[in-house]
């Protein structure tokens, strides 16, 4: 059986006035300077019979609707089932949103359109260059430049998974790297500025080392782990992207061809369990918003309103300009707005949350892949019970449901497990929510590998 597999890019730096997502409540982070183009980038495997598509996506989120659209545009061209077709973004908090969260960045309809369309184009045009290839996938650890920021000593995952596409005479066609920790190295100190932030870079090493080569960065399981706070430095940010390039140019260095040349795609609507907000939980929060806002009191908000707001009370002061009664205002502003969303549909809502989860095969790697800002334990759950030859983790992927944080999070209520649902206007989840996420990424796993 021979492998077709063909790669493009295309650009999606957005145009003038597009707000960037993240980093603080309604600081209107309309950018400023370009430091580096975004791109979508698709790369579509083809065995003979079966075709799937890997999308990534320099963006910090995509929303279901943000999916289904562009799936529906590469359909119309190529007739690819909507189901092999993987949309993955990079999460660098320096670039929009499709389908964003409240309060964190206005979302630009006329960009989010377009940038579906040139998602759609790169898939189209990676397709239409389907040309024979050797494919070879291998992984390796990095660690000891990540840490789990919601308890001393946490989980991480410190996979490094890679997936090198070449042409028959060994030209090298695609690289694509597969590691978990928040993109954020650059962010706090340009963060007016567009930029793929350390996957940008780490895809700009890879080409520089490989000439001819299209990177391609897929985002693990991050909701809790970042890069050692020591790199975040205008001296120093380079070093987390060098190392990981580093890494993962070596682990192809001995990488044997695949065992395996099927390609194969699985999806499922997982239900995950939630809780309903109480209504004191939900009057508590709106009555102090209020009151602030009438009075314009500031007074031990750290401890009441931004709590479980942000992971650095402080940090949210600095990025309103160093006003603290700017920031304060913006967090109950915040409050009002979630509180008056949610008590639309309170009693009524269902008390779960239906969510797409995918899985992908080629050849010896499968990819499974969720929206959520998954933890790290779930990950080190799948890596240990699933079959699977190599394994890359995607996440923020065909949809946005905010964190998915473990039961440690959950029952701190912690910024991942008590403020995450707020922006995305959703129910908490619960204890028992990260394993049935789990469930069903190991079921689509075991489907896409029987096809």
């Amino acid at each position: 059986m021979m492998l077709y597999a063909g790669v493009a890019r295309v650009c999606i730096t957005p145009f003038w006035g597009v707000e960037l997502t993240g980093w603080g409540y309604y600081i209107e982070r309309r950018w400023q300077r370009i430091h580096d183009d975004l791109h979508a980038t698709a790369l579509v495997i083809d065995d003979g019979h079966r075709q799937v598509v890997l999308i990534t996506l320099d963006l910090m989120l995509i929303d279901a609707t943000f999916t289904r659209v562009t799936r529906e545009r590469i359909w119309q061209e190529t007739r690819l089932p909507p189901d092999a077709i993987l949309l993955t973004c990079s999460h660098t908090h320096n670039a929009p949103s499709a389908g964003g969260l409240r309060g964190v960045g206005e979302c630009d309809p006329v960009y989010e359109d377009w940038a579906s369309r040139q998602a759609a184009t790169a898939a189209i045009l990676a397709w239409r260059r389907r040309e024979p290839v050797r494919v070879r996938t291998a992984s390796s650890d990095l660690a000891g430049h990540t840490f789990n920021r919601t308890r001393p000593h946490g989980v991480i995952d410190p996979t490094v998974t890679t997936l090198k596409v070449e042409t028959l005479d060994r030209s090298p066609l695609a690289f694509v790297v597969n590691f978990a920790a928040h993109p954020t190295v650059t962010t706090d100190w340009r963060p007016f500025e567009v930029s793929r932030d350390l996957p940008g870079e780490v895809c700009d090493l890879i080409e520089q080392a490989l000439p001819g080569v299209t990177a391609m960065y897929v985002q693990g399981a991050c909701g809790d782990v970042n890069f050692l706070r020591e790199y975040i430095d205008p001296d120093r940010h380079h070093e987390p992207a060098r190392l990981l390039a580093s890494e993962a140019l070596e682990t192809q260095i001995e990488a044997e061809a695949m065992q395996s040349e099927q390609v194969g795609f699985a999806t499922e609507m997982a239900r995950i369990p939630t809780r309903r907000w109480t209504h004191d939980e939900i009057q508590r929060d709106r009555d102090e918003a209020q009151r602030r806002l009438q009075t314009g009191d500031t007074a031990n908000w750290r401890e009441t309103i931004g709590k479980s707001m942000t992971n650095r009370p402080d940090d949210m002061v600095q990025r309103h300009g160093g006003d603290e009664f700017k920031a304060v205002m913006a967090m109950a502003r915040f409050h009002v707005e979630w509180t008056t969303k949610m008590l639309e549909d309170l009693d009524s809502r269902p008390e779960y949350l239906d969510t797409e989860v995918q899985s992908l095969r080629l050849g010896d790697l499968c990819i499974t892949a969720n929206s959520s800002e998954f933890f790290s334990p779930f990950a080190m759950t799948i890596r240990r019970q699933t079959t699977a030859p190599q394994l890359m983790i995607a996440c923020y992927a065909n949809g946005r449901i905010g964190y998915l944080p473990d039961p440690h999070d959950i029952q701190v209520r912690s910024y991942a497990g008590y403020q995450s649902p707020k922006y995305c206007n959703q129910f908490p989840f619960t204890e028992q929510s990260g394993a049935a996420m789990c469930d069903a990424m190991l079921r689509t796993l075991d489907r896409c590998r029987d096809r």
